[in-house]
């Protein structure tokens, strides 16, 4: 975490107190994987941390607000995503090379934030602004670079004219993090991750090129 950090009345933390905060923020990250978004409670996150709610209230207003502050923090590395996308070739083995590490980079940032995500998920179904603009600053970060890829494919006459770009960059993106949140169900179906990756790597580049990828 970089910046000033600020307590709930304006005061500068210390390096004391940004520790303090962040052990907090770390706890209620470790509770969110094993309990319901709703049912943490700031006595328990603070008796987790070592601490007190009175301390607790010092950098937060409550549960949520401490939420928002993780959910920030994971949209901020979503957004290293786009590295996985812009200026990569789709063409030929190197395209497929970059289907291969789009989706691993995808699944592997989800698999690393399945918690905060799905609270995310819950808060933007639910009509929260906050939660929603979150979600979409996450996706964004992989759906522009791809817009931006099929509309340089089309200009090279590699992509047909018609196809919308941002359409099917959104439909592939919704696609991946709808997978994505749902790899452990996977195994119930008998489909390993080794099986997974590659299978959706091919839906990303039909998707992207209407070719079939060379390996």
């Amino acid at each position: 975490m970089t910046g000033q950090v600020r307590t709930v009345d304006g005061r500068v933390a210390g390096r004391r107190g940004q520790a303090t905060r962040q052990k907090l923020l770390d706890c209620l990250s470790e509770m969110l994987s094993s309990s319901p978004y709703r049912d943490v409670k700031v006595i328990d996150v603070a008796r987790k941390a070592g601490t007190s709610p009175a301390t607790f209230y010092q950098y937060f207003p409550d549960v949520e607000g401490a939420v928002l502050e993780i959910a920030e923090e994971t949209a901020k590395e979503g957004a290293g995503l786009t590295r996985l996308v812009a200026g990569r070739s789709w063409v030929g083995k190197a395209g497929w090379q970059t289907c291969e590490e789009l989706v691993e980079g995808f699944l592997d940032f989800w698999r690393r934030h399945d918690a905060i995500l799905r609270v995310i998920d819950l808060g933007a179904a639910e009509g929260d602004k906050r939660f929603y603009k979150i979600r979409m600053k996450i996706l964004n970060s992989v759906t522009n670079s791809l817009t931006e890829s099929v509309k340089e494919l089309q200009a090279k006459g590699k992509v047909d004219k018609d196809a919308s770009p941002a359409a099917m960059a959104g439909s592939l993106v919704v696609m991946l993090a709808a997978v994505a949140s749902h790899q452990k169900g996977f195994t119930t179906w008998g489909v390993k991750p080794a099986e997974l990756r590659p299978n959706l790597a091919m839906l990303v580049y039909l998707g992207i090129t209407g070719k079939k990828p060379s390996k």
